[in-house]
């Protein structure tokens, strides 16, 4: 298949759009800083399980501007992709016994965590294994794909980005907690991502992490666009901030935006929009997380039904996201995104 042009790279501002319905009531309230994209979030997952290059592909297949891969390292230091560094819950590592022997627990961030560590195996015995759907009673169509796909590493992915025209929007999970049992991610991800021939400020990447220190370093190390990630309670496990809800005050913004290009949000956080206006103010874009058609994950407007697992509307939350002005949103549909982005 032919490359598609990137073209959320060039350098334009946006203009507020037309009024989203009939009425004219629901109007844009500020004009994001740069065209939206569409980020597919652990790839197309509402659909094929997270983090495998099925998911990646269909997510580009369906327009997709950007994919996103969780990173975690192998006891080898290959970083590979997964949405946390326990494995139990998206492999079928429970059914080899020979790896019974390696479930345990750790501290992970401040929290005991029992199970399958990747930093526990070596990529060859990570790559025995076979990705299972994290959440089926929800998504019960991507359990049929069970035992399909392998776990992907950070060069696959970068391969399939460059052939596909896309970009990538990695994240660096538990970066302090791997420093301190020395498997430091940062360099690693950096040297990956220079040694594709992305160095500079318009390359197709964003490197994201909820902590702060370790992007601080990033920043250090290379000039690619950085996205400091926010929370709607609690604050960075590297005890940087006191909370995101300091960091996402106009003070905690320009911080922010001494190292960082952007901010990614739970959307719950984007209110009447304040954070938005705030986070533009400071120069920061705004690409919130993440837009989820399951009724359990959506916001109570644009429920339907009773049933967790029935799809809601949600083309409906992401275009009231849009009318806030955000330059971008993670999804696990990225069809219905790009859909509910061309229909404004």
């Amino acid at each position: 298949m032919p490359t598609r042009t990137v073209a959320f790279f060039l350098p334009a501002i946006v203009a507020a759009l037309a009024p989203a319905d009939a009425l004219g009531q629901d109007r844009r309230m500020e004009a994001p800083l740069s065209p939206p994209i569409v980020i597919a979030h652990r790839g197309a997952s509402g659909e094929r399980p997270e983090h495998t290059i099925a998911a990646y592909e269909l997510a580009i297949d369906q327009g997709a501007d950007v994919i996103e891969p969780d990173l975690v390292p192998t006891r080898d230091d290959v970083l590979v992709a997964r949405h946390e560094n326990e494995i139990g819950g998206t492999t079928d590592v429970a059914d080899h016994p020979e790896f019974a022997a390696r479930r345990t627990t750790k501290a992970i961030d401040g929290q005991q965590v029992t199970g399958w560590f990747t930093e526990d195996f070596t990529l060859a015995e990570l790559r025995t294994l076979r990705a299972r759907e994290r959440i089926p009673a929800l998504r019960p169509g991507n359990a049929r794909h069970d035992g399909r796909y392998a776990v992907p590493t950070l060069a696959e992915i970068i391969a399939l980005a460059k052939a596909r025209g896309v970009a990538i929007y990695p994240e660096t999970k538990h970066p302090t907690y791997f420093r301190t049992i020395g498997h430091p991610t940062d360099e690693a991800l950096v040297r990956e991502l220079h040694a594709a021939g992305w160095t500079t400020p318009d390359a197709p990447v964003f490197i994201q992490s909820f902590e702060v220190d370790n992007l601080r370093r990033i920043a250090g190390l290379t000039r690619l666009r950085l996205i400091q990630l926010l929370d709607a309670t609690g604050g960075p496990a590297d005890g940087a901030s006191e909370s995101y809800a300091a960091m996402a005050t106009p003070a905690g913004l320009a911080k922010v935006a001494g190292y960082a290009w952007g901010i990614g949000p739970a959307k719950a956080m984007l209110g009447d929009g304040a954070l938005v206006r705030d986070a533009h103010a400071a120069g920061l874009r705004v690409h919130p997380w993440t837009f989820r058609a399951e009724n359990q994950f959506l916001a109570q407007p644009f429920r339907r039904g009773a049933d967790p697992a029935a799809h809601g509307d949600l083309p409906g939350e992401i275009a009231a996201a849009l009318r806030l002005g955000v330059d971008g949103f993670f999804t696990d549909y990225p069809a219905m995104g790009v859909a509910a982005r061309g229909a404004k």
